[in-house]
Formats: structure tokens, C-alpha cells, sequence
């Protein structure tokens, strides 16, 4: 069976390197031929800012925003603790009160993963980022350019970014990109794991949450169908999956692990969405309004980056007692522009806003549409053309003089703190 060495990526026999000595062995049939990877940063915030920050090296991290904000991510030493992304950040303090509490560094994070994202396209023009610190890679047809099979490569790219970047990655190798993506969940941190023809009884019995896509409410659905393991929902047959809904086949399709997803060079956004947590809950609809509005105006602004418009809005409400509302909206046509994404949001927030006490609001454009479709009016709607050259007047003197040289009304009513 092939097997590589991490630490000089030298072919081997057993357990140990015989050229270098290191024990980082990577065994697998099928090692030398796959060639579609998952490359996914290990804790990659915290990475970052434990690289910036020696003496935080042995200390458990936790990246995240105020008392009542979340857990943007936290190191392995704060997850021994039973800290995870995405949890309320007073439940993260309560497990693990020694942490130290950093706030994100959004620019700085996005700089090391565009020197990530240059080291990953050196290797193919197949690279598709999926987030700031994942992205799927195609090697296939590469080992002639690069001297050796895309295992290799791999390993190489993998001491590189840790010795140049400071920071770690977790590899999967397999022949589709949900099976690299499983394969790289599998071994974090620093892992390189291969995924072959053995994964389908390897994962027969791993639970059906562990596919993407299936989410909590997927999940209880199945359980009530008596389908709990991946293995049971792949042997559906085809009568049995359409009783799952349209997606019913495509899901059953996950299980039996198939993806003819193509590697993309250009990650297409499903979603552009912006939001932000109280410091204190908030029932009165104005007060929730002012927060809304500075919302659509960034949602309006990235948009803008993405070179994409909002075919409708989706409102993200979160009660005091963190259950999640989302409302959505199909707009009469696309838009860039924060005033009609705050108009189509008011309704929906009018009709949520009945004395409820709010944590959390957001707002989001989904689905998305071409730039060039946003804000054309038309001969029964002249008011949107003056609109977005009004925008237009007032990008280019913030670009110029900064975001606070032109304010709109709204926004000269303050909302409350955020945490």
C-alpha cells in the first residue's frame, strides 16, 4: 500500500519514515491517484492571532464579540473545554472563564487568506474558495508540472503555509469534493486524510448530520422515517427517496456519496447578508428600525464588492431566548440600493415586531442576481434610476472623504450599543 511521509515526502514502508525518521505516515491505496482536495485552516482566526501572539501559544482562545455576542471560533485548547463556534459567548465564558476573549480582526484574517489563496493557485487555476479559510482544489493532469502526484504537492503546500504563514491546515484527498470536504473534517488539526472506495462502509454508519446540507430540522424528519445513519437513508431506493420531498433523490444521492460537482474557479455566493446583536433586547419596532437601517446600508455595500444585486431579502430575527425567525421577501426586481432593501425589510419587520424581545436582527439578499439587472426602473417606476445616481453621488464622496462625510437622515438617530 502507498504511503507518504509528511515531514520529507518520501514513499515509505510501515510506520516510520526511513529517510527523515518522522512518524507522520500517510497509508492508502489510492494515495497516489486522487487528485480532488479540501484544503480547510485549522481554527484559522485563532491561528492567527496566536501567531501574532506568542504568548498566547498555550492559552485557550476564543475569538468572538462581547457578552452577548457569539463564538466566532476558538483554538483546540478552548474546545477541550466544550467551547464551539457559533455559541453564545456568556456560555462560552462560563466553560472555560481563563480564556482569553479577542475581537475579530476581519482584515487582517482576509490578508492571510489571500496569501492562503496564492499558494493554492500556484498549484492549479482550479481552486475554489468556499469561505475565507476553505476552498476546494482540482489537481488532476498536475503531476507532470509539478514532478509528483498531487498527494505530494499536498503535503508540501501544507509545511509551506505552516512554516511561511505561521498558521495549519487540514488536508482531504478523494475523488469528489464532498468526500475531500468529509475527509478533511476527519482529521483536524494538521490532518491529511484519504477518502477512497473504502468510504462508503467507512461512513455507513456514521450519522445522517454528518452530510452537508442536513440540517437539525432534516435530521428530526428522518429520524421520524426511522432513518438515522448514513448507510440506511443510501439504501433507499428510488420510491422511498421521492417521499422525501423534490430533494428527496438528491439527498439520498449525498448518502450513497456521489458529487458531480465540478471545481469552480469562482465561488458563486448563494447569499449577501449583514447583521448584529444587541447589548441589551430590544421590543420597539422604532429602536429595531435604527438598527435595520445602517444594515442595508452595508448589505448595500457588499453587494457592490460581490458585484451582485438582491433578487429579495430575507429579515434574521434571534428572540431573547435565541430562537431564530427568518422572514423573506421577492422583490419586484433586483437591487443594490440600501433604501429599497430597507423598505422591502419594514413589513416584515412590522409584522414580527409585536412586543417580542430581540437579541439579534440581520438582513440578507437571497437569492442573488446579476449587477447589471439592479435598478433600472422602467417608464412606471422613474423614482429608482434617481436613486441610484443619488447613491452613486454619495459612494463617491465617502470614497473620498471617508463613510461619515455624508449621512442620511436615518442614520442620525443612534441605536443602541451593540455587544
Amino acid at each position: 500500500m502507498p504511503a507518504l511521509c509528511r515531514d520529507c515526502d518520501t514513499i515509505v514502508q510501515g510506520t516510520t519514515c526511513n529517510n527523515c525518521g518522522g512518524v507522520r505516515i500517510v497509508h492508502h491505496p489510492e494515495l497516489l491517484t486522487l487528485a480532488i482536495a479540501h484544503i480547510d485552516c485549522d481554527a484559522f482566526y485563532a491561528a492567527v492571532e496566536k501567531r501574532d501572539h506568542p504568548e498566547l501559544r498555550d492559552k485557550p482562545l476564543i475569538i468572538g464579540g462581547g457578552v452577548r455576542g457569539v463564538v466566532s471560533t476558538c483554538c483546540y485548547i478552548a474546545r477541550l473545554y466544550g467551547v464551539r463556534s457559533a455559541m453564545p459567548m456568556f456560555k462560552a465564558r462560563q466553560l472555560c472563564p481563563q480564556a482569553v476573549v479577542l475581537r475579530p480582526d476581519m482584515a487582517k484574517y482576509a490578508l492571510v487568506s489571500r496569501q492562503v489563496r496564492a499558494m493554492l493557485e500556484a498549484l492549479t487555476p482550479l481552486v475554489q474558495p468556499l469561505s475565507i479559510d476553505e476552498a476546494a482544489l482540482d489537481l488532476s493532469g498536475t503531476a507532470a508540472l509539478h514532478g509528483a502526484p498531487p498527494a505530494i504537492v499536498l503535503s508540501r503546500l501544507a509545511r509551506r503555509i505552516e512554516t511561511e504563514l505561521g498558521i495549519t491546515i487540514s488536508i482531504g484527498l478523494a475523488a469528489n469534493r464532498m468526500l475531500a470536504k468529509l475527509a478533511a473534517e476527519r482529521g483536524k488539526p494538521r490532518g491529511f486524510t484519504v477518502l477512497g472506495q473504502e468510504a462508503a462502509a467507512l461512513l455507513a454508519q456514521e450519522k445522517v448530520s454528518l452530510l452537508p446540507s442536513v440540517g437539525p430540522a432534516q435530521v428530526r424528519r428522518l429520524e421520524t422515517l426511522g432513518i438515522v445513519t448514513i448507510g440506511q437513508l443510501a439504501a433507499l431506493d428510488e420510491h422511498a427517496a421521492m417521499r422525501l420531498g423534490h430533494e428527496g433523490m438528491a439527498l439520498v444521492a449525498r448518502a450513497r456519496l456521489q458529487d458531480d460537482r465540478p471545481v469552480r474557479p469562482e465561488r458563486e455566493s448563494k447569499s449577501i447578508s449583514a447583521e448584529t446583536t444587541f447589548a441589551t433586547d430590544i421590543s420597539d419596532r422604532t429602536a429595531l428600525e435604527a438598527e435595520l437601517w445602517p444594515l442595508c446600508e452595508k448589505l448595500g455595500r457588499r453587494l457592490h464588492r460581490e458585484d451582485q444585486a438582491a433578487a429579495g431579502v430575507v429579515l434574521k430575527l434571534k428572540t431573547a431566548d435565541f430562537q431564530l425567525r427568518t422572514r423573506s421577501l421577492r422583490l419586484a426586481a433586483p437591487t443594490r440600493l440600501a433604501e429599497t432593501l430597507f423598505e422591502a425589510a419594514q413589513p416584515l419587520l412590522a409584522r414580527e415586531a409585536q412586543g417580542t424581545h430581540f437579541r439579534l436582527i440581520g438582513i440578507g439578499a437571497a437569492p442573488l442576481a446579476a449587477a447589471a439587472l439592479a435598478d433600472q426602473g422602467d417608464l412606471a417606476d422613474t423614482s429608482t434610476p434617481r436613486r441610484r445616481a443619488r447613491q452613486e453621488a454619495i459612494d463617491k464622496l465617502r470614497t473620498r472623504f471617508g463613510d461619515a462625510a455624508v449621512q442620511r437622515g436615518r442614520a442620525l438617530h443612534p441605536p443602541k450599543g451593540k455587544g
